[in-house]
């Protein structure tokens, strides 16, 4: 089969396996991290986290309105308190769509401008455009005597991905730039590569011992710093056994069929993504990092 035909092969097979993906029951949507913070994962591949204070709750990740719909009942089913706000990780419909349900029980919706201005300029029926808009690379919200801190950390993934730290509780929301046991999605889709590592060394600097992940292939609802670490050298890893076939000289076409991983076989999707991965990441390392825009891009608002 030619390197073409394998390539379409596996793409298809990114789409055939995307509806198993998840880590939930079907008997258990919400695990409590501790008392107050909450996961939400109904067995569609996605995660969520609320959070009830005194003063009303916070959520993060809509996912689309059916995900919504299915938080704000599981939310519904522990506390009465107003919600007071919805906040988005990063740009991308599939964590982005959804928010309509939350604004109409009272939420403010709250993005960072790199976000807000990819979704303003790229409307969808499911999208609804945050009332709040940060920019920079730090917002606090205060809630009911609970701290969410939000972090911007620049180029990564997508358009302003933002990790979340309750620093009291030591807890941390983590969208898409960590899976735990599981390879890169696919084609790594919309991540700069010397970025998305440099990211996840600033995380693991943060201070927290428990991460809820919008996407897991853990046994366990939660986990922890060291999931920042293994995706990290993941990434190195591969990019060191890409340097090396570079060079031995095996042709460019080749080196995604020949890079093998076995520290890394147990994780899902090995077999079916690793060949992407390689892809991705040796263009990255041919071409230089992509994609890429000027840091100072989103200092002030605009």
């Amino acid at each position: 089969m030619s390197n073409i035909k394998t390539f379409l092969v596996i793409i298809a097979a990114v789409f055939t396996t995307l509806p198993a993906m998840s880590n939930a029951s079907a008997e258990k949507h919400v695990w409590q991290a501790v008392e107050g913070i909450y996961k939400y994962s109904p067995g569609d591949g996605y995660a969520s986290m609320f959070v009830v204070t005194n003063e009303g709750v916070i959520a993060i990740e809509p996912v689309n309105s059916q995900h919504s719909t299915g938080l704000l009942k599981a939310i519904r089913d522990v506390t009465n308190k107003p919600i007071r706000y919805l906040l988005h990780s990063h740009n991308h419909l599939d964590h982005s769509n959804g928010g309509q349900v939350f604004r109409d029980a009272g939420a403010k919706i709250v993005a960072h401008v790199e976000a807000y201005e990819w979704m303003k300029a790229n409307p969808n029926p499911d999208l609804a455009l945050p009332d709040d808009v940060w920019a920079g690379s730090r917002k606090d919200i205060i809630l009911g005597g609970k701290t969410i801190e939000l972090h911007y950390l620049g180029m990564n993934h997508g358009l302003g991905m933002t990790v979340f730290l309750l620093p009291e509780e030591k807890i941390a929301y983590i969208a898409d730039i960590v899976t735990p046991n599981r390879v890169g999605f696919a084609i790594m889709p919309d991540f700069n590569i010397k970025e998305w590592t440099r990211t996840l060394k600033e995380i693991e600097k943060m201070d927290f011992t428990k991460a809820i992940y919008s996407h897991s292939h853990a046994k366990e609802p939660f986990g922890n710093k060291l999931d920042v670490t293994k995706t990290r050298e993941f990434i190195q890893d591969l990019q060191s056994a890409i340097m090396a076939e570079f060079k031995k000289g095996t042709p460019f076409g080749k080196i995604p069929s020949t890079v093998k991983l076995p520290k890394y076989e147990h994780w899902d999707m090995y077999k079916e993504w690793l060949p992407l991965n390689v892809w991705r990441v040796m263009l990255d390392m041919h071409m230089g990092p992509f994609p890429w825009r000027p840091a100072h891009a989103y200092e002030v608002m605009m």
